[in-house]
């Protein structure tokens, strides 16, 4: 199991109390050596309170909160007019997302290696799908699609071209596990259809996740929102690792359909119990997903990001819980 503290926490929470928390949960924070004086995040280049960012695909972004990622607010292309000077991003200097100084990487990875840390790197988050969103504008994009666009063929191949140089750099730094974060869903069923995702994603997944494959790579994926009708394809595309959200999707359905078939890498509720609920429905909740997802013979991972609104007593019992049933079936 393990805790994630959103980098907009430490602004908007008392900076002791979240210390204490920390140290109080050694299994959750296992390398944690308390700081003296104030912390302060450094933010992502998206996620910086109104301060636009242009990302290397020429989308603008901005947030309203420190460590917050923004939203694009501006498409490059809304318009296909603007389509043949469109440049694709250099792999050899950016993930698509943020510049990347791959010398640096490298010395990373390596010094992860030397001190027998798990290697766990990828693509950025919104790869494909949620680029082309981004370039295109969604409304744009999911009509390109219905109307079988060919301009839309030739931007899918640029970004999937572009992706396959970002993976190759990291499979030449032989990972443990490689990332394909790519939020699908919306609170209720997905963002595109299954028909869509078949002609137009699923095949640049494929492409994107073969060469991990081909080296027995884990592939892990992380998936937001409703993805009942998407995960078969998910599947099929080669995700041996599925992060996806609890309620949304229903703990009962993932038991039914994905326990024992992949590993499950739960992302607990971050929008009903764990903000609005008693102590104990917060135990009942972690308990119930380690009960009907869990098994002695492993197959569940959890995973809990907290972000401001929570009160500090209910992230102190998810932490307790998390760390209660962290040895449930050992």
């Amino acid at each position: 199991m393990t805790f994630h503290i959103n980098d907009a926490c430490w602004h908007h929470y008392d900076q002791g109390a979240l210390k204490d928390l920390m140290e109080a949960h050694p299994l959750l924070f296992p390398d944690y050596e308390r700081e003296s004086g104030e912390i302060k995040p450094s933010y992502l280049l998206n996620a910086r309170k109104d301060t636009s960012y242009t990302d290397p695909w020429g989308c603008k972004w901005l947030t309203s909160d420190d460590g917050i990622t923004g939203s694009v607010c501006e498409h490059p292309l809304e318009s296909w007019d603007d389509l043949s000077s469109y440049k694709i991003p250099n792999a050899n200097e950016t993930d698509g997302t943020y510049p990347v100084n791959w010398d640096d990487v490298r010395r990373r990875v390596k010094e992860a290696k030397q001190s027998g840390t798990l290697v766990i790197e990828g693509l950025p988050h919104g790869h494909t799908f949620l680029r082309l969103q981004d370039i295109r504008g969604y409304t744009n994009l999911i009509m390109d699609m219905v109307d079988e666009d060919l301009n839309l063929m030739r931007l899918i191949e640029m970004v999937s071209d572009f992706n396959l140089g970002v993976i190759h750099h990291w499979l030449e730094l032989d990972p443990d596990v490689i990332g394909y974060p790519e939020d699908l869903g919306m609170q209720v069923g997905p963002m595109l259809s299954p028909a869509l995702l078949r002609k137009y994603i699923k095949p640049v997944y494929r492409r994107l996740m073969q060469p991990a494959r081909d080296k027995n790579v884990v592939v892990h994926m992380h998936c937001d929102g409703d993805i009942r009708t998407l995960v078969d394809d998910l599947i099929e595309c080669g995700v041996d690792v599925l992060n996806l959200q609890d309620l949304v999707n229903g703990i009962d359905w993932i038991a039914d359909r994905l326990v024992g078939r992949i590993c499950v890498h739960l992302d607990i509720d971050r929008q009903r119990i764990t903000p609005y609920g008693t102590a104990h429905q917060i135990d009942q909740l972690i308990r119930q997903e380690v009960e009907k997802l869990g098994s002695k013979k492993g197959g569940l991972m959890m995973v809990y990001g907290v972000y401001p609104g929570v009160p500090v007593e209910n992230i102190k019992a998810v932490m307790d819980a998390m760390e209660k049933y962290m040895t449930y079936y050992s």
